[in-house]
């Protein structure tokens, strides 16, 4: 193979091993994009969710004040029946909105069978506490009116506190009863639970048929619906602000995927070493009948060593990316550099290199990671495709590095070495001069410490000679120097 062919092959594997580095890091650029797109996706779907909530929950505000309120609707007797019936539709459509999924309830309002209508089921509300029935006889009269109200898949709904307790005490054996409750005071009573177990036994109606409102008997009473709501419109605000939490925290970088970007990139990496491996033996001439155990070794090393960097090279570049501000192009750049330069390094404790070569070799190294970097950044913002316009990019960054480096011509090149020859001989110098005037400065300020001890030396003889002598080093002006009797006489008393 000529010279020519055979830095074209070299260079053919730098670019295809420096494209599959720079689409690793896109490819895990590309995974970090997709999370913070579904976080700002997931943010902006909660603020529409909050908006509508909050809408119904003021709107059944306002239809309370005008429409049921302010027009005394059911009278002192009625009016809570009414309220709860709107603040039921807008409770429960806000509840439902801020978890995305739309209104539930319509109000009816036509004073017929059906108070409210959810997904295609009749509701009908009994919101009554008199004759300590639990609104049981008021479903009962209803039942008579509407016979097939029940049978038509219709629902009676109840304050919850009722429900709970009609609940309870319709699964209280009779044993347990004649126990556990008292024929009279607070709480739900001996004869309560005759009641309750006589109108369901009574047949017409199963419990199934009841079902509990989001509001308890207590909290829509006349003065009492606006802190009811108003204090809903809280639970909503915590309701938005935990799934807004709830969002962040699927966003975040996980363990699970940073594993993923481990084994992927140490998959295609280790793959592509395989790959140049097995070319390289095939261009020295070898076809692949004729590899022996020990050139499969070396492929299988090259393999496994491929596959180790892309591990160390996946995490990295998953850790630095979610973790500091750097680019998955630049990421991925520092990762191929510490690998250079750590390659320079054992070659200049083998011997193979000296001082100068190492730090040549390593610049060389880190231009060309930046060069890659530079070039993938550009390549993605242009071809806003995932992985093929890093690929790209770097591809035409590194042809161009490639190509102007390669252009220069002897003349040109022995004018670079010259420059960086006269570079280090005039670091040379400057470091020798820098080092005499450090000397120097070194001796001053031991002179000038001398001085100050004697300044200021707990002997008064030693620091008056010591103050003459500091304030002439200082420049001042010896006619202005107090060091003799005659001009100090003359100072204070003249």
């Amino acid at each position: 193979m000529t010279s020519d062919a055979a830095t074209l092959t070299s260079d053919a594997a730098t670019l295809g091993k420096s494209n599959q580095e720079q689409a690793v890091a896109a490819w895990v650029n590309y995974l970090n994009q997709l999370r913070l797109e579904n976080l700002l996706s997931a943010l902006n779907r909660q603020d529409v969710n909050l908006l509508d909530a909050l809408a119904s929950l003021h709107d059944a505000m306002r239809r309370i004040d005008l429409e049921v309120v302010a027009a005394n609707r059911g009278g002192v007797k009625g009016m809570h029946g009414f309220i709860a019936e709107v603040a039921e539709v807008g409770l429960g459509n806000a509840r439902s909105q801020i978890l995305g999924n739309g209104p539930v309830y319509q109000w009816v309002n036509d004073n017929g069978p059906v108070d409210l209508m959810r997904g295609g089921v009749e509701i009908q509300q009994k919101f009554v506490a008199a004759g300590g029935r639990f609104g049981l006889g008021a479903i009962a009269e209803h039942l008579e009116k509407y016979p097939d109200f029940v049978e038509n898949g219709g629902k009676y709904q109840i304050p919850r506190d009722h429900f709970e307790v009609i609940r309870k005490l319709h699964a209280m054996p009779r044993e347990d009863a004649g126990k556990l409750l008292t024929l009279g005071g607070d709480g739900p009573s001996l004869k309560d639970w005759n009641r309750i177990h006589a109108f369901f036994d009574e047949g017409s109606v199963g419990i199934e048929s009841l079902e509990p409102s989001h509001l308890e008997y207590s909290e829509v009473q006349k003065g009492a619906y606006s802190a009811t709501l108003e204090t809903e419109e809280g639970s909503l605000r915590s309701t938005d602000q935990s799934l807004r939490g709830d969002a962040y925290q699927e966003s975040r970088p996980t363990l699970r995927e940073g594993t993923k970007a481990t084994l992927a990139a140490a998959a295609i990496e280790g793959g592509t070493a395989l790959a140049l491996a097995v070319v390289e033996k095939r261009r020295a001439g070898k076809h692949l009948r004729d590899f022996t155990g020990g050139d499969w070794a070396d492929i299988a090393g090259e393999g496994g060593f491929g596959v180790a960097k892309g591990g160390v090279r996946g995490f990295s570049i998953y850790w630095l990316t979610n973790f500091t501000a750097t680019s998955a192009a630049v990421a991925s750049s520092i990762v191929t550099a510490a690998f250079g330069v750590a390659e320079q390094a054992n070659k200049l404790r083998r011997g193979e290199i000296d001082e100068l070569e190492f730090i040549e070799n390593a610049e060389l190294v880190c231009l060309e990671t930046a060069v890659s970097a530079l070039s993938s950044c550009v390549g993605q913002a242009l071809i806003p495709v995932p992985v093929l316009g890093a690929v790209i990019g770097n591809t035409v960054g590194i042809i161009m590095y490639k190509t102007v480096s390669s252009s220069l011509s002897q003349r040109e090149a022995s004018l670079i070495a010259q420059y960086l020859s006269e570079q280090r001989a005039l670091d040379e110098q400057l470091a020798a001069e820098y080092q005499e005037l450090i000397d120097k400065l070194d001796a001053r300020m031991s002179d000038y410490l001398g001085l100050l001890e004697r300044a200021f030396s707990p002997d008064l003889e030693v620091a008056l000679l010591g103050s003459v002598e500091l304030a002439l080093d200082l420049g001042v002006a010896s006619e202005e120097v107090l060091d003799s009797d005659e001009k100090v006489l003359a100072y204070f008393l003249d």
